[in-house]
């Protein structure tokens, strides 16, 4: 099996400053297409460290990309690093920075910035190979040496991503299907694994479970004849648990089985914020189904915007059935929807009490024919309360559109 070993550089990634999502791009495509990512390192802006880096895996895996470190300030250094690992100098790739610049050339101020930080971004080392940045201004890197293709690219992910693309790809073309994602709901990640022992156990099956309440995601790789009975098998086992295939989340599923019924849907919340619509605009093309979300954080807006009753508001609160299934309706009403959704609770960490504690949430939801509410109490802080919030009011949605 060929592999692959991925690097980003950089001392905010160290610190938590900023978070790595170039690794995570470029794994989730080579696990695709049946490539083992051995590794995937993070270092500092340090020479030293890239020199060791080039020197640990040339030569150990097929394919190291790394990502930072060529942009123009104190602080990029891959370029230097890569020359004095293959023990050359810099040379100016000038043809290729043209390219650039002429991008830029109708806008008078850009130009300017990008013509003066050509060196150092147009330089690279004299052994290796220019890679051209179609999306940014920084020059890439790319050579071979002991079996193994190096390839340095900025850290700016739409760059990294444009350039990959143009350097891999292979990567990218359709090919048969060595990965496959299966979703199931309510059902805990122990009971799944004894239902489906012929998959978890199968040796030419690499199983990874991901819980995320309320669903698990089993993503299966393999040779492309045993991961599409996997994953037929295992869909076969949670029939009415599974998510449709082709969805990739709980917000996909809700709009692909929208579709299917030709309904449309709303949403309300309150604790989670617009969360929830969040996720679901996220997705291109989700305003053929998806009509509106409306935040009432305050008991006014509840009442004004949703028409929840003042009498509901004080005899039950904001965090109760009552006001759940209102809220729900409301918006059904409100937006002209055949479903809606809500969500009402105490994402901590202050507002909670003993008879609601903080992470109790009311979930509401209105079809067409009757309206039903839920509650929850979840755990973890504000963020994850609020995150676990949103993914069962999207599963609650998909199994009431699904009905």
């Amino acid at each position: 099996m060929r592999n692959a070993v991925l690097a980003a550089i950089g001392d905010e990634l160290l610190s938590g400053a900023r978070l790595e999502r170039n690794a995570h791009f470029m794994a989730g495509h080579f696990h695709a297409k049946g490539i083992d990512v051995k590794r995937i390192e993070i270092i500092s802006d340090e020479e030293e460290e890239i020199i060791s880096l080039l020197s640990r895996w040339v030569g150990q895996t097929d394919t190291l990309i790394i990502s930072g470190g060529l942009g123009p300030t104190h602080d990029d250094k891959t370029r230097y690093a890569v020359a004095k690992y293959l023990g050359c100098g810099l040379k100016a790739d000038n043809e290729s920075y043209d390219r650039i610049l002429s991008r830029v050339k109708g806008d008078s101020r850009r130009y300017s910035y990008t013509e003066s930080v050509r060196d150092p971004q147009a330089m690279i080392p004299e052994l290796a190979q220019t890679v051209y940045n179609p999306a940014g201004f920084a020059l890439g890197i790319k050579f071979e040496r002991e079996g193994t293709k190096v390839i340095a690219l900025p850290g700016v992910p739409f760059e990294y991503e444009a350039m990959i693309r143009q350097e891999l790809p292979e990567i990218f073309f359709a090919d048969e299907k060595r990965t496959a994602s299966v979703i199931i709901l309510d059902t805990p990640e122990m009971h799944i694994a004894q239902k489906i022992p012929e998959v978890i156990n199968h040796s030419g099956l690499h199983v990874s479970i991901l819980p995320a309440f309320p669903q698990v995601e089993l993503i299966i790789r393999g040779e492309p004849d045993t991961v599409s009975w996997a994953e037929s098998f295992t869909r076969s086992k949670f029939e009415g648990l599974v998510l449709p295939e082709g969805s990739r989340s709980l917000a996909d599923a809700v709009l692909i089985e929208a579709r299917k019924k030709g309904a449309h849907i709303a949403c309300a919340e309150s604790c989670t914020g617009g969360l929830v619509g969040g996720s679901l605009t996220e997705i291109a093309g989700s305003s053929d189904v998806f009509n509106g979300s409306a935040v009432t954080y305050s008991n006014e807006a509840k009442n004004k915007i949703l028409g929840v009753k003042i009498e509901t508001l004080k005899n039950f609160g904001a965090v109760s059935s009552e006001c759940a299934i209102e809220m729900a309706e409301g918006a059904r009403r409100v937006y002209g929807a055949d479903y809606a959704v809500s969500i009402t609770g105490i994402a901590g960490p202050d507002g909670g009490s003993e008879s609601k504690p903080v992470g109790t949430v009311w979930f509401g939801v209105a079809g067409n024919d009757s309206s039903r509410s839920v509650m929850k109490t979840l755990p973890g802080n504000r963020n994850e309360v609020r995150t676990r919030a949103v993914n069962f009011a999207l599963a609650e949605l998909w199994k009431e559109i699904r009905k």
